[in-house]
C-alpha cells in the first residue's frame, strides 16, 4: 500500500519538484532572473542618478561641474537632496548679468575714445591735454599691456556695433 500511494503521489507531484540527482530547472530559472533583475535595476538606478549631468552636458550649461558634484554627493552619500539640487540647476537657466554689464562698459570705453581720451591698462582713462596749435590731440591706438586693442567707433555717432572689427577683443591667455 505504501509504495502505491508513493507511486501516486509522484504522478500528481507538480512540474517543479524533482527527482533526486536531477537538475532544478525552477531553481536554475529564478537565479538567472534574479541575477539578470539586479543588473537592470542597477542601471535603470544609475541611468536615472546621472540625469541631472546629461541634462546639463546636453544644454552646455555652465555650471556643469557643481551639478557633476552634486550628483556624486548624492550617489555616495545617499542624501537626496543633493540629487534634487543637481536636477533643478541642471533645468534652470540662470539669466547672464555679465554680458549686458560687458557690453556697456565696452560702449562707454568706445565713447570715451570717441572723445580723445586714452585708455590705460589699468582701465583709468586720461583726458588728452589740448595741443598748443588748439587742433584737438590725434587718438592714438597702440596695443595696450593686456592684450586688447583700441574700440575704434563704427560711423562715429552712435555706440559701436559690437560684432564690427573694431570692437574690443582680448586675448584669453592674457586675462
Amino acid at each position: 500500500m505504501e509504495n502505491s500511494l508513493r507511486e501516486a503521489a509522484i504522478a500528481h507531484a507538480p512540474f517543479f519538484v524533482t527527482a533526486p540527482g536531477d537538475t532544478d530547472a525552477l531553481f536554475v530559472g529564478v537565479v538567472w532572473f534574479v541575477i539578470l533583475a539586479v543588473f537592470l535595476i542597477g542601471a535603470f538606478y544609475l541611468n536615472i542618478h546621472a540625469l541631472p549631468e546629461r541634462l546639463a552636458h546636453h544644454a552646455n550649461h555652465t555650471q556643469i561641474q557643481l551639478i557633476g558634484v552634486l550628483t556624486l554627493l548624492a550617489l555616495f552619500t545617499h542624501n537626496n537632496v543633493f540629487w534634487v539640487a543637481a536636477l533643478v540647476l541642471a533645468v534652470i537657466r540662470f539669466p547672464d548679468f555679465i554680458s549686458p554689464i560687458q557690453a556697456i562698459a565696452n560702449a562707454l570705453m568706445a565713447m570715451a575714445q570717441a572723445k580723445g581720451a586714452t585708455i590705460s591698462p589699468g582701465g583709468a582713462t586720461q583726458k588728452p591735454s589740448p595741443s598748443p596749435s588748439g587742433a584737438p590731440a590725434p587718438n592714438p591706438s597702440p596695443a595696450t599691456a593686456h592684450g586688447t586693442t583700441d574700440v575704434k567707433p563704427a560711423g562715429g555717432a552712435g555706440s559701436p556695433d559690437p560684432s564690427s572689427d573694431g570692437a574690443r577683443q582680448e586675448n584669453p591667455k592674457d586675462v
